[in-house]
C-alpha cells in the first residue's frame, strides 16, 4: 500500500489560500468603491457595444449611398458617336453567342474595339 504521508502534507490546492482568493473589501466604503466601479464597467462595456453598432450601420448606410451613386454613373457611358463596324459585330455574336443588339451595345460601350469588348465580356 501507499507511505504515511508526513503531517505538514495537506491534500488539495498547493500554495497560500489567501493568494487564490479574491481580497474582499473590508470596509462599507470599500465595498461601495469595488460595486461603482464594476458598474462603470458593465456600463461601458454595453455602450461600447451600442457605439460600435452604430459605427457600422453608419458605414454601412455610406457605403451603400456611394455604390448607388456610381452605379448610374458606370451605365450612363456616352456611347453615342461611336462607329461600330458590322463584322466586329459578327465577330461578337459568333464567338460570345451574343444577341446582336447586346453585341452591338458592348462595342460601343468599349470604343468599338472588339478585343476590348470582349476582356469586358468576360470580366464581368
Amino acid at each position: 500500500m501507499a507511505d504515511k504521508q508526513p503531517s505538514n502534507i495537506v491534500q488539495g490546492a498547493v500554495g497560500d489560500i489567501d493568494d487564490e482568493r479574491p481580497a474582499a473589501a473590508q470596509s462599507a466604503q470599500d465595498r461601495k468603491a469595488a460595486s461603482a466601479l464594476a458598474s462603470l464597467d458593465a456600463a461601458d462595456s454595453s455602450q461600447d457595444a451600442q457605439a460600435s453598432a452604430n459605427v457600422d450601420r453608419a458605414a454601412v448606410d455610406k457605403a451603400m449611398r456611394n455604390l448607388a451613386a456610381a452605379k448610374p454613373s458606370a451605365a450612363k457611358k456616352t456611347t453615342t458617336g461611336v462607329k461600330v463596324d458590322a463584322a466586329h459585330v459578327a465577330l461578337l455574336v459568333d464567338q460570345l453567342e451574343l444577341p446582336r443588339p447586346k453585341a452591338t451595345e458592348l462595342l460601343k460601350q468599349n470604343q468599338g474595339d472588339p478585343v476590348l469588348a470582349m476582356r469586358a465580356f468576360v470580366n464581368s
